[in-house]
């Protein structure tokens, strides 16, 4: 789970800079894909727990 954390902060702050920096727009690009992918990863984890078998 802290990789996804550290996918997220890595996407928010590339995100950042590539808004903020001239020039540097494609970084805001990439940030947004490393953000999918961050919740590609979540949604899968999630999915792969699931519910746990009642008795």
């Amino acid at each position: 789970m802290a990789w996804i954390l550290f996918l997220v902060i890595v996407a928010i702050v590339l995100g950042l800079i590539g808004v903020a920096a001239d020039g540097l727009l494609y970084l805001l690009f990439i940030g947004i894909l490393v953000l999918l992918v961050a919740l590609a990863l979540g949604g899968a984890r999630v999915r792969r727990n699931g519910r746990r078998p009642t008795r």
